[in-house]
Formats: structure tokens, C-alpha cells, sequence
């Protein structure tokens, strides 16, 4: 077993990143040609494009995908391990799916994701579910379909979650889940360790694809008719700063826009490495969406540096203006954690007067919660479950506040949709504004798939109603 260790996981060298080719696995494309599979994916939309990485192999391997769990013959979880929460998640599903392996002996069921790269996870597996198959880091998918073929030949519980610094696998085969939007990666892992994340850990240090084969897979999605492009990684704005070549991510961003893809969007941006030269070119380009996903965590310095962000709040504060002064009707969207150890009822007010003074589009809004292995887990909290969750209700009234009440500034107005597809509201079709807000919409199904104008004539905390108007 190739089990994941906390003390390498903290690793960084100056080892330069090896760069590979997919290996197509011939020995396993199409052995296993009628059977089934069913995935399922937690967290973010790095966990999002994995599982569009792992169902391409998958298929190449033969097999069908399923949406019933308990007609698959291979059952396979992509892990989020960002909070305990999603940690609950998953073990409770693992529940069910013992359950479902003691009447249906012969499916093979995987863990991979960010769960599978924490040490204790892989312990726990490795002790308490040895009717499990196989558990896959997140630095060997390319290796899915070995380990997959492998289990359906003998039933062993395998481990196969190095904790390395990680390589950049190029050409994996994709099945993109949706017809317009896609996701490219443009650099994995992360160098930053917040106290409170386990990402660094998970996902192993930062590493930046070559420019020219993002560039190239962008202009192939342009071709194959995608409207939109989203650019992924733990913190996209420090892109490049490990290739020592002077190319950056406005360089990126605007090499990305010149492709003529109609959206470019991006995230996850760390303030530390948000630059003036970013802001310019996505002010410059029409085709880079005024939509910002810009983390605060907390509006309190000590906090802040307990949390180990690197920026103070009136840095944050200086940024945040500047974004909405030069970037004409950006929308920005923030994280934020309350119940630090030993936040004070004072720290958390300074949050609630930043959220007061930046008047978020939306802000994803968390308790405090420890994971394994990082800095915050050791940190004595004298903060009672009780009070953390005050304090999210009180912070969510105000983001809700804000969110409704910049909706409403849209009502009467025509702005560009993206439209997706058929809603879940009966009679209704969905799609994206520029600045990413949801717009529940009437219009003939003839315009799926195309960027319209809609008229805005309702508007909700959470979504946006409107009409097609036809040019």
C-alpha cells in the first residue's frame, strides 16, 4: 500500500515540476466493456473537473455510467476534505454503500479526491473498511483505470496515495459535463498554508501548466463550440510564479481573452497575489467576466494572521476598491469563517462591518472547522458550538441583505444570460448573467445554448427572474 504521510505532505523543494503525457493504459481500454458505474463528487469545481477526468477514463475502459447507485457494478467517490462536514458526508454514504455490498458482493466500490490524500482517512480506511477496493490520491488519477481493472480481478483493499509534491499530467481524456461552460486547469496545488486549510496538503505544492497547452486546449474549445471557459487552481493569481519565466496571469488571462472564447471567468483568487496588472486586463478585455471570487476569511488583523492570509483587512479593503473602481459593474463574491479559535465578539464585529462596508454580491459563509494535520487543529478554542452558530445567523442576515439588495439594482435592466438549459422551475429556462448571477428566464428552448438579452423583472436573494428579449 502507498499510503499518504503528513510529514512529506508538508514538503516543498525546489525540485522542478516533471511534466508527463497521459498514458491511454491500452492494457485496459475497453476490458471491461458492459459493466456499470456510478460516481459521485463533493466540493469544489477542482473536484468537478477530476470526475470529468475520471468518467472520460472510465468510458474508455467501456464501461456505462449510471445514476442509480445500486445498479453499478463500480462505485466511486470523489472527495472533498475542506471541512468535516464533508468528511460526515462521505462516511455516511460509505454506510449505505456497506450495506448495499453485503447482498451485491461483486461491486467494486473507490474513494479518491482530497480525502483520500489525509493520512488519518487512509488509516481509517486501511483499519475499519477493509471491504473497500481501492483508495486513489489525488495525484495519481491518470492511474484510474490500473486500479479499477485490478479490483474487478482481485478483491484486496489497495491504497494508492503518495504524498509527493505532485507532477502535471497532460492530455487526460475529459468527458465535460456541461455543453458550453468548461473547465480548464491552469496550475495545481498550493504553496500558501492558512493555518485552517488542508488543501496544501491534499493537493501538493504549487505547479503551473506550460501557457501554451492551456492556451491550445482553450482554442479547442473555442472550435468545438464552448461559450465559456472557467481557469482553475487552488490560487490562480500566483500562475507562474513557479515557472521563472516572467509569464504571468494577466498574461494569462489576456492571452485566454484573445483566443475570442465569448467568457473567460476564473478562481479561486488569493488577495496576496491579485495584481494592478490583472485588474487592467480584465478591465480591458469585454470578454473577461466582471465577476470576482475574492476570499476575506475574517475582518479582524489578528485573526487574519492567526489564519495565516498575509494581508491585513485595509489591504483587502484597498484591492476591493480598486476592482470597483476600475472593472465597470464587477460583481464580487468573498469566503468567510467565523468561530476562529478564539475569536472574540469583537474580532467577529470587524466582519460584520466589513461585509457592511464591501456589500458582497454573495458570500459563502462557514463555522470554523478543524482539520488533521494543520496548524488551527492545535489551537485551544474557547468558542462554544452554541455561539459559532449565532454568529453565522447573524452574519448570514447581513450577506442575504446585500445579495437582495444588489439583485434588485438589476430589476428593469437587460443584461447578457448564458442559457443553459431547461429550469427547474416548470415553463422556465436557466443560465448565467456576465457577473454570474443565476436568472431563472422565459424564452424558447431555441436558445440554449447562446448568450441573449434578458430583461430582469424579478429579483430574489439567492436568483434573478426575466425575458427573453429577442434582437
Amino acid at each position: 500500500m502507498n499510503m499518504p504521510n503528513l510529514k512529506d505532505a508538508r514538503k516543498r523543494t525546489k525540485e522542478e515540476v516533471i511534466t508527463k503525457n497521459y498514458n491511454n493504459e491500452k492494457t485496459v481500454k475497453n476490458k471491461l466493456n458492459n459493466k456499470t458505474f456510478y460516481i459521485k463528487t463533493y466540493g469544489c469545481q477542482m473536484n468537478e473537473h477530476d470526475s470529468e477526468n475520471m468518467i472520460a477514463i472510465l468510458k474508455e475502459m467501456g464501461m456505462n455510467r449510471v445514476e442509480d447507485m445500486e445498479e453499478a457494478d463500480l462505485i466511486l467517490l470523489n472527495t472533498c476534505s475542506i471541512r468535516e462536514n464533508a468528511h460526515n458526508k462521505v462516511f455516511g454514504m460509505l454506510g449505505r454503500i456497506k450495506h448495499l455490498k453485503q447482498t451485491k458482493k461483486n461491486i467494486v466500490v473507490g474513494l479518491t479526491g482530497c480525502m483520500a490524500q489525509e493520512e488519518k482517512v487512509a488509516e481509517d480506511i486501511k483499519n475499519k473498511y477493509k471491504w473497500m477496493d481501492f483508495v486513489l490520491g489525488t495525484h495519481n488519477i491518470h492511474k484510474l483505470s490500473n486500479i479499477v481493472y485490478d479490483s474487478f480481478k482481485e478483491k484486496i483493499l489497495k491504497i494508492d496515495a503518495p504524498s509527493i509534491e505532485g507532477e502535471i499530467i497532460e492530455n487526460m481524456p475529459v468527458d465535460r459535463q456541461n455543453k458550453y461552460k468548461a473547465y480548464v486547469n491552469i496550475m495545481y496545488g498550493c504553496d500558501k498554508f492558512c493555518t485552517y486549510c488542508i488543501v496544501p496538503y491534499t493537493r501538493g505544492k504549487q505547479r503551473s501548466r506550460n501557457k501554451n497547452d492551456i492556451i491550445k486546449e482553450v482554442e479547442s474549445l473555442v472550435k468545438d463550440g464552448y461559450k465559456e471557459v472557467t481557469l482553475l487552481g487552488q490560487n490562480v493569481n500566483a500562475y507562474g510564479k513557479d515557472l521563472n519565466d516572467n509569464y504571468n496571469m494577466a498574461n494569462l488571462l489576456e492571452d485566454t481573452a484573445k483566443t475570442g472564447i465569448e467568457r473567460v471567468r476564473f478562481m479561486t483568487s488569493h488577495p496576496w497575489d491579485f495584481t494592478d496588472e490583472m485588474i487592467d486586463v480584465i478591465a480591458k478585455y469585454k470578454n473577461i467576466m466582471p465577476s470576482i471570487h475574492l476570499p476575506v476569511q475574517s475582518g479582524n488583523d489578528k485573526i487574519l494572521k492567526l489564519m495565516g492570509r498575509r494581508y491585513t483587512k485595509e489591504e483587502y479593503l484597498t484591492l476591493f476598491n480598486k476592482l470597483k473602481k476600475k472593472i465597470p459593474n464587477v460583481a464580487i463574491s468573498t469566503d468567510i469563517i467565523v468561530g476562529f479559535p478564539n475569536e472574540t465578539d469583537e474580532e467577529f464585529q470587524d466582519t460584520l462591518n466589513l461585509v457592511e462596508e464591501c456589500k458582497f454580491d454573495l458570500a459563502y459563509t462557514f463555522i470554523f472547522s478543524k482539520r488533521v494535520g494543520t496548524p488551527a487543529e492545535k489551537m485551544k478554542d474557547s468558542i462554544t458550538i452554541e455561539e459559532k452558530e449565532q454568529r453565522l445567523y447573524k452574519l448570514n442576515e447581513l450577506v442575504n441583505k446585500y445579495a437582495l439588495l444588489n439583485n434588485k439594482k438589476l430589476e428593469g435592466k437587460i443584461v447578457p444570460v448564458l442559457v443553459e438549459q431547461a429550469s427547474d422551475k416548470d415553463g422556465f429556462l436557466m443560465g448565467y448573467t456576465d457577473t454570474n448571477k443565476l436568472v431563472n428566464l422565459k424564452g424558447p428552448e431555441k436558445i440554449i445554448g447562446s448568450i441573449v438579452n434578458v430583461k430582469i423583472t424579478d429579483a430574489k436573494t439567492w436568483s434573478l427572474n426575466g425575458e427573453y428579449i429577442e434582437k
